[in-house]
């Protein structure tokens, strides 16, 4: 049974001057297809190469150059369709979308408007625990990126750089479902690891591999709920649409400026005008860029360079058998095999290199202390250098070793983390380690004891204030576990000194 909150979100209720209002929000996130060459042609689609280098000539719109479909490119976008639990279109059709594009050289851009190829799906988005949230995606389309124009290299003249001319894009349309800033983000940061999960998309916002186009509207109260009933996008109040956003941080800003932006201009009597704007995260604002365009001011036509794209069920099939596990998915394994809580479930599988980090750590291990260790050690440590698990210096195996230490009474806790650290700076096996330092645990009883008996007979007033409180117990211990080095075996010194003080 679904929870409440899945059903029915709450949704981002802004206060105005004169009323409260909320937030609708749809978004067309831009991907990446994660691929070797082109939509259209051979060319390399490698990033940070010298400009103009990865150009071939279909790309430049040479004279009797045409376009051939990437098959490797749309194997891609069925895929993701397939992760997002979508439709896959059998037949689509690439179209023409007519527009003055300064870094396009054929002047239009090659998109699906009319037969995309993938359909409806839906995304889930975890708002906090027990608490999901339902995307649905409107469809999915192909279509090449343009380039690059480039205008503060000189004051008189604008540079072009057409290396992304041609990139495969996946544009993932979804219905204005999204309810608030925070679910913005989190729809996108969701979109991006289950395309990582799927290696469709590396999600590289900074590279530009990732953008978003954030449509945002106003409406009063209890109007979304009539949309949802009636399917009537009147009642949602007009858009505007936030290009080119890639940034999660700059997206919920953006998104909540431009709502009270809308809210001031609706309050004062004015209408919302539907237009395109960009988001300056210097000033903090979005500012207009050119009036909204409509389908039919593109004159979209179908492509007469390419027929239309007709894959079979069984390919389909084919690609749908070797799909991965999921993040969900796989959340809720770690939650029940190796016993985790559903934060910690989330932390691991938040990316899919740190998933594969931790299940090789656990392996044959006991979960939960697994993942305390890759957690608060390993995670803590990565993220305070600004290191990734891909450019961890300690392995799964050596991570392991140090667990196994421990389960084995081999080193304490204590041990294990200067363990860790000589590890993680230094390298080397961590059983030949303990051994060649001398970092064995003190399990020797009769040890332990005497070290006990010496800080006793060192301490008698002391002995007197444990005897009339014992939680004053403790400070014999640390005494125990400072003159031992730390290597005296936790359980067995809080067992002497308890029997020791009676």
């Amino acid at each position: 049974m679904l929870d409440l909150a899945y059903e029915c979100p709450k949704p981002k209720v802004i206060s105005g001057a004169k009323a409260d209002w909320e937030l609708v929000i749809g978004l067309e996130v831009h991907a990446q297809v994660a691929s070797n060459a082109k939509l259209f042609s051979g060319a390399s689609t490698a990033f940070g190469a010298e400009p103009n280098s990865n150009v071939a000539f279909v790309d430049a719109a040479m004279p009797g150059m045409l376009p051939v479909v990437n098959e490797f490119c749309v194997a891609q976008a069925v895929r993701t369709g397939l992760g997002l639990k979508a439709a896959i279109n059998l037949v689509s059709a690439f179209d023409r979308k007519n527009y003055f594009y300064p870094d396009l050289p054929q002047g239009y851009q090659i998109s699906q408007l009319y037969h995309p190829i993938v359909g409806e799906g839906e995304v889930i988005v975890d708002m906090a625990p027990g608490v999901a949230r339902r995307v649905r995606i409107e469809r999915i389309h192909l279509e090449q990126d343009a380039g690059k124009s480039i205008h503060d290299m000189d004051p008189h003249m604008s540079f072009v750089d057409l290396n992304r001319t041609g990139v495969a894009l996946m544009e993932i349309v979804s219905r204005p479902d999204i309810r608030g800033p925070e679910e913005a983000a989190a729809y996108v940061g969701k979109l991006r690891q289950i395309m990582r999960y799927l290696g469709t998309c590396d999600g590289n916002m900074q590279n530009g591999n990732l953008r978003a186009d954030v449509n945002v509207s106003i409406c009063e109260p209890g109007a979304y709920e009539k949309y949802r009933e009636t399917g009537d996008h009147s009642v949602l109040g007009t858009r505007c649409e936030i290009k080119n956003m890639n940034s999660m941080r700059f997206i919920q800003a953006a998104i909540e400026y431009e709502a009270r932006r809308q809210i001031a201009i609706v309050e004062d009597g004015g209408k919302v005008v539907q237009e395109t704007r960009l988001y300056d995260p210097d000033k903090g604002e979005t500012r207009s860029m050119r009036s909204k365009e409509e389908a039919h001011d593109y004159l979209y036509f179908p492509c007469p360079d390419l027929l239309p794209l007709e894959i079979e069920q069984g390919w389909v099939d084919e690609i749908a058998a070797s799909l991965p596990e999921l993040p969900d998915e796989k959340k809720a394994r770690f939650v029940k095999d190796f016993g985790l809580t559903d934060y910690d479930a989330g932390v691991l599988t938040a990316d899919v290199d740190s998933a594969a980090y931790f299940e090789a750590v656990a392996e044959g291990r006991d979960g939960k202390m697994a993942a305390n260790w890759v957690i608060n050690e390993l995670f803590g440590r990565l993220k305070k250098e600004e290191h990734d698990i891909t450019a961890s210096p300690v392995s799964p195996a050596q991570l392991g070793a140090i667990i196994d230490l421990i389960a084995a009474g081999e080193i304490s806790g204590k041990i294990a983390k200067d363990l860790f650290e000589i590890v993680y700076t230094e390298g080397g096996d961590p059983a030949e380690i303990v051994e060649a330092r001398g970092m064995k645990q003190v399990t020797d009883t009769g040890a332990i004891e005497a070290a006990v008996d010496e800080i006793i007979a060192a301490n008698p007033a002391q002995v007197e204030k444990a005897k009339q409180n014992p939680k004053l117990a403790g400070w014999f211990v640390g005494q125990v576990m400072k003159a031992t080095g730390g290597k005296a075996n936790p359980q067995a010194v809080n067992e002497i000194v308890a029997r020791k003080l009676g």
